[in-house]
């Protein structure tokens, strides 16, 4: 099964509480905002918290249960928006650290929806496609009573896709006895999936690299750029910056990196990942390495498209990149984030770098709804002005406040969802 993002990075990843981490973020932000004490206990926290152990048919007959979850963790400004990842390493505190993040990427970006995210702890490469479905189908008919597009709209993440979309959305449609389209985004266009929407995230991330550089006066031909990721994500972005003239030296899979200080030619390389399943053994390649000496390399930007807890305190101070732009949720720790600070590195935070997706997401919800869909070219092109006016909010609320561009995304989209919670109040 295609997965969206890496599945794993081996040697790359410190055991951090992403939960703890995002609470903290959120409480620097609360600090700067002064936040009312009542408000910040409401936001610190999910609001929902739903754990199944639900049985599955294997191929042999076998019945074996597996654990799911689905979090929300903000309704106030509209319903829940998240994706569904399968990795062997969900827990509890992973998804409710997405599902905060999810609540800020859409506030940032002025969306309608609150946070929730979802997992299954599962190793879908040992899975086969009819178990995959199996697994699917009985998970999406256990979160059925929280999941809707009136209520949580999921979508796809970590080794997940359009077909797991596709099941979600027929499984919840037989058990209501009618197609409901808009239970799911990120769907294949033949059930209403949206134009644009595989490379939305990858788009997004060249957007925001693209703005960054012009506020710090680069020209993209004089930027180096490795990524750390070669899904969904990492792929399209190191396309669409190459296309803008950006240099792409590096990049990697699961199985390790490739680099080339004079560049590599990413279709050259889509080409050879599509055929051998990985980035090693590229010919054009100068040289093969791990996924942590990526992260070190001597590059201008530096793109994270992989997994939480890329950047720790014990290689932070070994990245010599000037810019990274987060194209992962959660890849740099705080006691990293205050490394880079000191170091002047500047970081285009993650629920600002990689909100292109569910900016396409929110798209694609709004089709399905009125069942009128739009042009690749119109999506791209509103999806365009919402990232770079993003952008240019988070970086003057950066200014104002004198701290950084995740701040400034922190602020904005917290004092967004603390408005709409204190003009609706507490019910009853």
């Amino acid at each position: 099964m295609a997965s969206s993002v890496l599945t794993d990075l081996p040697g790359t990843v410190e055991a951090a509480n992403p939960y703890v981490t995002a609470q903290r973020q959120f409480d620097q932000a609360a600090a700067i905002l002064q936040l009312d004490p009542g408000l910040r206990a409401v936001l610190r926290e999910v609001r929902r918290e739903f754990t199944v152990n639900f049985p599955v048919r294997m191929d042999n007959g076998s019945i074996r249960v597996f654990t799911g979850y689905r979090i929300q963790h903000n309704l106030t400004r509209g319903p829940a928006k998240g994706g569904i990842r399968y990795h062997p390493q969900v827990s509890l505190d992973e998804v409710k650290a997405l599902s905060m993040w999810m609540t800020w990427k859409c506030a940032v970006t002025n969306l309608p929806y609150g946070g929730a995210k979802g997992g299954v702890i599962c190793d879908p490469g040992q899975l086969s496609m009819q178990e995959l479905e199996n697994l699917t189908r009985r998970y999406a008919s256990e979160i059925s009573i929280l999941i809707g597009p009136e209520s949580d709209i999921p979508a796809p993440d970590v080794n997940t896709n359009q077909q797991t979309m596709a099941w979600i959305m027929d499984t919840i449609s037989m058990e209501k006895g009618y197609s409901i389209p808009a239970t799911v985004t990120g769907k294949p266009l033949s059930i209403g999936g949206s134009e644009g929407r595989p490379a939305a995230t990858g788009r997004g991330v060249m957007v925001v690299t693209m703005e960054a550089c012009k506020r710090l006066g680069w020209e993209p031909q004089q930027c180096s750029v490795a990524i750390q990721g070669f899904g969904n994500v990492g792929s399209v972005s190191a396309d669409l910056l190459q296309g803008q003239g950006f240099k792409v030296v590096a990049v990697s899979d699961v199985y390790g990196g490739i680099y080339n200080p004079d560049g590599l030619d990413i279709p050259a390389v889509l080409a050879h990942h599509a055929a051998t399943g990985r980035v090693g053994g590229f010919a054009g390649a100068r040289e093969e390495i791990s996924n942590s000496a990526l992260l070190e390399l001597p590059v201008t930007i530096l793109i994270p498209a992989a997994l939480e807890n890329q950047f720790t305190m014990q290689n932070a101070a070994r990245i010599q990149a000037k810019l990274v732009v987060e194209a992962a949720n959660g890849p740099t720790t705080p006691e990293a984030d205050d490394i880079f600070h000191q170091r002047g590195i500047v970081v285009v935070p993650d629920i600002l770098a990689n909100a292109g997706g569910v900016t396409v997401s929110y798209f694609e919800w709004v089709q399905d709804l009125q069942s009128f869909f739009w042009e690749e070219e119109e999506i791209n092109a509103r999806l365009t002005r919402i990232m770079e006016l993003a952008y240019r909010q988070v970086d003057e609320l950066a200014q104002q406040h004198r701290t950084t561009l995740r701040m400034g995304a922190y602020c904005l989209a917290v004092k967004r969802v603390a408005d709409a919670t204190a003009v609706r109040g507490i019910y009853p």
